[in-house]
């Protein structure tokens, strides 16, 4: 789908978060991050601790920003890089068509486009 939103050479990549699948973004060798749609990244998503801890205990890096998956639930981390980024299409609420548009809009966080919070 063509949002009309520049990103420069990278090509932007959207995963879905289902009731079966959870999706993490990180960048394991810099700090590649959609900027142009999600404005500068929190200073914990450049931390090397951050980059590294996602691909060797992204269950735990979650568990700390208070999203604990179940076992059933498959954990999948993507590695942004200089070509490509990626964004998580959050699962949408059980009561979406209920919400006004200003409601949708608070439940679409930062920290849901990259799979932080659930």
């Amino acid at each position: 789908v063509e949002i009309g939103i520049s990103v420069g050479e990278a090509q932007i990549i959207v995963v879905e978060n289902t009731p079966t699948i959870h999706n993490l973004i990180t960048c394991t060798l810099c700090s590649c991050y959609p900027r142009s749609i999600l404005g500068q990244p929190p200073s914990w998503y450049i931390s090397k601790a951050y980059r590294a801890r996602t691909v060797r205990e992204p269950r735990k890096v979650l568990a700390e920003f208070g999203t604990v998956l179940a076992d059933e639930i498959e954990l999948m981390v993507h590695d942004s890089n200089a070509d490509m980024r990626y964004l998580v299409l959050p699962e949408p609420p059980h009561d979406l068509h209920d919400l006004s548009p200003a409601e949708i809009g608070e439940f679409v966080t930062r920290d849901r486009l990259i799979g932080v919070v659930r």
